[in-house]
Formats: C-alpha cells, sequence, structure tokens
C-alpha cells in the first residue's frame, strides 16, 4: 500500500489533481448557458432551462457516498479514472441531443407568464436527453471531487499546507469557471430561439478531447493510495460520523453551498427587479446585474488565489473565523443601508453611467470571502480522520444539495423583500463563525484512525 508518493511523483500528482479541479468548473458550468439555449427554445421559461443545471447538482445526492466507498474498495486513481470515462459519456449523450429526438415530441409544456397569458410548447426526446447527459456528468465531477479534495488534502501533508493545495486548486477552478460560459458565449454568438443545441458541439468534443488525454496522462501517474482496501470488504468499528467535528463540518458545507449561491443569485434579482420591491436599477437592468454579479465570481477566485499564499502559515481555522465574521459584517451593513445610497457602475463593466446601490458592492465582496471557505471547512473537517477520510469525503459531496437553501431564501424574497431574505445568509454564516471559534475542534482523538489499529475486520 502506497502512502508517500517521492517527491517528483507527487508534484506531477499535484499537478494532475490541479487539472481536475479545473475540469470540474468546466463541466458544471456547461450547464447554466446551455440551459439559456433551451431557455429559448421552450419560450424563455428560465424553470425548464435550469433543469440541466439542477440535474446535474442531483447527481451528488446519488454518488456522493458510493463514491467514498469507491476510494476505500478501488482506490484515488482508479475512481478517478471511472470519473472521467464517466465524464467522457455524459458528454458524449448531450452531444447526442444535438442530433437525436429533435422532432420527437414527447410531452407538451404549459405555464402562465407575468402578464398572466397561457402559454404552451412542445418538449422534444432531445430534451431529456440531454437532461440524462447532464445527469451523468454529474456522476463524473461528483467522482472527481470525492478525488480531488482528499487527495489535495493528502499531498499537502493536512493542516495548513493542504489547505493551501486546496486553495490554489479552488482558484484554477473558479478561473475555469469564470472561462467556460464565455467560450460558450462566443459560440453561441446572438441568442435566439433559432439557436440550437449543437452550436455548443465544438465544446462538448473539446471536454471529450481533455477527459480522453487526462485519462491517459492519469493512468502512467503514481497516485498514492492511503486508504486502498485491494477489494476486500472491510467494516470498521466507527465511521466518520462518530467525529464530531466532521459531522459539524458536514453541516459546514451544505450551509457553505447556499451561502455561495444565494448572494449572488438572489442579488441578481434584486437589481434586476424593476418592481416596487427591487432595486430600481435604471437602463438594461439585466445586463447591469449580470456585469456586477460577474464580479462576485471574479472576487472568488482572486481570495482563493491569494489564500494559497498564505495558507501555508495561516490556519484554515484562522482563516474560517475572519472571512466569516467579515462577511457577516458586509451583509449587515448591505441590508441596512438604503438602496438610495448609489454608486456608478465602472465603465469597463458597462457603458452608460449606471448607478447600482451600494449594497450590491457590498454584497459582491462577500465573494472574497466566501471564497476559501469550501477548502478550509473540508480541511478541518477531515482533520485527524486518517482511514475515515475517503468515506468522509463522499459523505462531503452529498452536501453539495445545499444549493436548495437558495430557493428557501427567495421564497422569504418574494414574501419580505430581498434584503430582508439576506438574514438567512447571516445565520448560515454564523454558523460557519461558531465551526471556525468552537465546532472544528477533533474531541474525538481516542477513536484509532490508523490503518495499522486491529478495528478493521475482513468480512
Amino acid at each position: 500500500m502506497e502512502t508517500t508518493p517521492k517527491n517528483n511523483a507527487r508534484i506531477v500528482a499535484i499537478v494532475v489533481m490541479f487539472f481536475i479541479y479545473a475540469m470540474i468548473s468546466f463541466v458544471t458550468n456547461l450547464a447554466a448557458p446551455i440551459g439559456t439555449i433551451w431557455g429559448y427554445q421552450f419560450e424563455g421559461n428560465s424553470v425548464l432551462g435550469m433543469m440541466g443545471n439542477m440535474m446535474n447538482f442531483l447527481a451528488y445526492l446519488f454518488m456522493g457516498i458510493p463514491a467514498g466507498n469507491m476510494l476505500v474498495r478501488i482506490g484515488y486513481k482508479k475512481t478517478a479514472l471511472w470519473a472521467l470515462a464517466v465524464g467522457v459519456v455524459g458528454l458524449f449523450v448531450q452531444f447526442l441531443s444535438s442530433i437525436v429526438g429533435t422532432e420527437t415530441v414527447v410531452t407538451t409544456f404549459s405555464s402562465t407568464n407575468a402578464e398572466g397569458i397561457a402559454t404552451s410548447f412542445p418538449i422534444t426526446l432531445n430534451f431529456f436527453i440531454y437532461l440524462l447527459g447532464a445527469f451523468i456528468c454529474g456522476f463524473c465531477v461528483c467522482m472527481l471531487n470525492t478525488v480531488v479534495n482528499p487527495m489535495l488534502n493528502l499531498l499537502g501533508g493536512g493542516g495548513n499546507r493542504g489547505n493551501q493545495l486546496l486553495q490554489f486548486g479552488g482558484a484554477l477552478n473558479s478561473l475555469s469557471g469564470t472561462l467556460t460560459p464565455l467560450f460558450v458565449g462566443m459560440l453561441i454568438g446572438v441568442l435566439s430561439k433559432q439557436t440550437q443545441i449543437g452550436a455548443v458541439n465544438p465544446l462538448l468534443f473539446l471536454g471529450i478531447g481533455i477527459f480522453a488525454v487526462a485519462f491517459i496522462i492519469l493512468s502512467f501517474v503514481s497516485i498514492p493510495e492511503p486508504n486502498l482496501s485491494n477489494g476486500r470488504k472491510i467494516k470498521y468499528s466507527h465511521s466518520p460520523w462518530n467525529f464530531r467535528h466532521t459531522v459539524l463540518g458536514v453541516i459546514g458545507i451544505f450551509f457553505y453551498v447556499g451561502i455561495e449561491i444565494g448572494i449572488p443569485g438572489t442579488l441578481n434579482f434584486y437589481l434586476a427587479d424593476q418592481s416596487a420591491n427591487g432595486a430600481g436599477v435604471e437602463g438594461q437592468a439585466s445586463a447591469i446585474a449580470g456585469a456586477i454579479v460577474a464580479v462576485y465570481w471574479l472576487f472568488m477566485l482572486v481570495g482563493r488565489t491569494l489564500s494559497g499564499f498564505i495558507s501555508g502559515s495561516v490556519s484554515s481555522r484562522s482563516q474560517l473565523i475572519a472571512v466569516s465574521s467579515t462577511a457577516i459584517i458586509l451583509i449587515i451593513l448591505a441590508i441596512f443601508i438604503p438602496k438610495t445610497t448609489t454608486f456608478p457602475v465602472p465603465e469597463f463593466l458597462y457603458e452608460g453611467g449606471a448607478q447600482v446601490p451600494v449594497s450590491a458592492f457590498l454584497l459582491i465582496l462577500c465573494g472574497l470571502c466566501t471564497s476559501i471557505m469550501w477548502g478550509g471547512i473540508f480541511n478541518l473537517a477531515v482533520e485527524g480522520l486518517g482511514k475515515y477520510t475517503a468515506q468522509a469525503s463522499g459523505i462531503f459531496m452529498m452536501m453539495v444539495v445545499g444549493g436548495v437553501m437558495p430557493l428557501i431564501q427567495n421564497a422569504i424574497a418574494k414574501a419580505s423583500g430581498y434584503m430582508t431574505s439576506y438574514w438567512l445568509v447571516v445565520a448560515m454564516l454564523a454558523y460557519l463563525l461558531y465551526y471556525g471559534l468552537i465546532g472544528s475542534k477533533n474531541v474525538n482523538t481516542a477513536i484509532p484512525v490508523s490503518e495499522d489499529t486491529p478495528d478493521a475486520l475482513d468480512l
């Protein structure tokens, strides 16, 4: 059982893991821009347009624990290879949706628009083929995430160095996530009802090619296997659920996903809403909102990069406490500052001299805070788990379903106003602050975590 790779092999392994981290974002962020094509096909129905994105994240719920078990049974390397193969299949199925079933009507969807006018339109077979492809790709990114997070933490030796690698990997993830929608936009051009899903086929082929090359390279790379059971069925005397700091960290990841998505998502609606409850942005509100929210994701890239440089000397716990506290302050200020207090949108973001509430600026600054939370929480929650780390990684992947929290925030926004809904985000941030201060301490150090201890029973 290989646990410590030689230095050169370690560097190659780190580079491969960084590459995989970037590919996770590439596959995930294909769903939203491709969804805009379907939205136009379906008379501007945003719900159907976002179904691919939902299928992508729903896969995490089903694949999280099985992926963790795969790490134990077949190891990190083989799990990653299977994930890359699944990714090729998922992208190919999405390609098939551009040529198969384009004329076959499966059902008719009816809805009522904002003016109360009922509309209906056919949904063809190729849409369901696309959703299947998005779901399969969700399996791929869940498996890759399950591999890359504990592996980077392991290659860094855990602690500060482990978190440092996680943050650098996260920075590449953010960069890939920022570039992917731009590439899709270049391929689509001017979006209209005549735009077909086939417009993004070049990007799907690129993804298939990258996965294939990554599969070949990874096949020859030595990856440490600290928890490999060599195919044996093993039952441990404990599990990740027996560690308090891990359980609290799992809850923290669930809330984190809700925070990361909820802040920019609700802000987008807030700025684009021209009703009395909205921000009242004058001009092309949707374009302005998109430009402002894009800066939030840019700040996430900046924050992860900066954290990567300082994490070798600043602990995950200190960083989590600092960013949670700062985000709470920023959001509370955003809630209370009157929306009539505005600032001009920089010309490089939007030409036209638009004004947006100062609250929006405070909210996008939170991107600097949320950027380091995933890596920090994961690093703290698996510290001291030893042989239980692989199983814990799978459990963490399930918690990506925390993306449901923005739906609750949206319901609060409709009932009580956009800014009021951010109190939910404050509450979730308060939990992360508690986790950094108290909950992240391992109080279960008496549980044996070494593979050499006699509590792993062959079945």
